[in-house]
């Protein structure tokens, strides 16, 4: 790993991209975060890194970025992030997560990166009845939301771009990501949000029945694979989960371990566009980029729980 090298991070002033620019610090990297503070905090970002509040559907101000820093590595988590939001509104999901990723991939191509990470999804990728369960790579994508949809389309982009233009890159389709940083007052991070309702002690409502299956991914895990990313995996699609399901009531029950609060959960109508279950077959990531999650749900929900206690969620 180039312990010099300059490292663009679309997305880096939010959750994940965060705790990216913190690891990048930490192994003698330069992050340069490119954020338009649409959902990421300023706050997030670590003072020893360059930032620029930029939107990334705007290639001349993204140009000048590239320009100037002529970055080694670019790692594109800048997105849209709601699915029940792409449902509802899929031509402004597709200007952000379609148009944006091409306006990296075009800047990354013409200021020489020398390899492209993608943030994408495993949680909305493979349907609403893959044949596996859990689901590898393997299985044909068949993402039923805009959302999804749209990130399909930068895989295609990326294979497009390494095929015609020589850009390398790798993918990682992330499960549902959770952690220090995840914003509780948005509608995607079910964790974060039963997490601040619940240290306030105000009801909590879960959508549907709460038997909707996710695989939970601890952020510092993602954090790894991004950085195991940077040199290894060329032109491959990981899956980044854990290889097993945990319902929406086995969350709230598991923060409710955590957190002195007694009410039962309030269940409400199912959200559109939401899948019945995703876990994630974890195993080509193990063999070829060695890596694999150190953090059980367990141990995950404690650090969330911590971090949020000490970090002002409570009133």
């Amino acid at each position: 790993m180039d312990q010099k090298a300059k490292v663009v991070v679309t997305g880096g002033a939010g959750f994940i991209g965060s705790n990216i620019v913190d690891a990048l610090l930490e192994e003698g990297m330069l992050p340069i975060v490119i954020d338009d503070l649409s959902t990421g905090e300023q706050k997030n970002v670590n003072e020893k890194a360059l930032m620029y509040q930029q939107d990334i559907r705007d290639i001349k101000g993204l140009e000048e970025i590239f320009e100037k820093h002529h970055p080694t590595y670019v790692l594109h988590l800048a997105a849209q992030i709601s699915v029940s939001r792409s449902v509802r509104e899929p031509v402004y999901d597709e200007e952000v997560n379609i148009k944006g990723i091409l306006n990296v991939l075009e800047l990354s191509v013409k200021y020489g990166v020398k390899k492209f990470v993608f943030s994408s999804s495993g949680g909305v990728m493979y349907g609403e009845n893959p044949e596996i369960f859990p689901t590898p790579e393997t299985i044909c994508p068949d993402p039923v939301s805009p959302y999804g949809i749209a990130k399909l389309s930068g895989e295609k982009y990326l294979k497009f771009y390494n095929r015609e233009k020589g850009l390398r890159y790798t993918i990682l389709r992330y499960g549902n990501v959770y952690g220090p940083r995840q914003s509780p007052d948005g509608e995607a991070g079910v964790i974060a949000i039963f997490a601040k309702k619940m240290l306030n002690g105000v009801p909590v409502t879960i959508n549907g029945d709460g038997e909707y299956i996710r695989d939970y991914v601890y952020v510092k895990d993602v954090v790894k694979a991004n950085l195991l990313a940077l040199e290894k995996g060329d032109g491959e699609i990981f899956n980044i989960g854990t290889g097993t399901g945990k319902s929406v009531n086995d969350v709230f029950n598991a923060l409710k371990e955590h957190i002195d609060y007694d009410p039962d959960p309030i269940y409400g109508p199912p959200r559109p566009g939401d899948l019945r279950k995703s876990i994630l077959d974890i195993s080509r990531a193990q063999n070829i980029l060695g890596w694999s999650p150190n953090y059980s749900f367990e141990k995950g929900i404690g650090e969330t729980v911590k971090y949020f206690k000490e970090n002002g969620q409570t009133i």
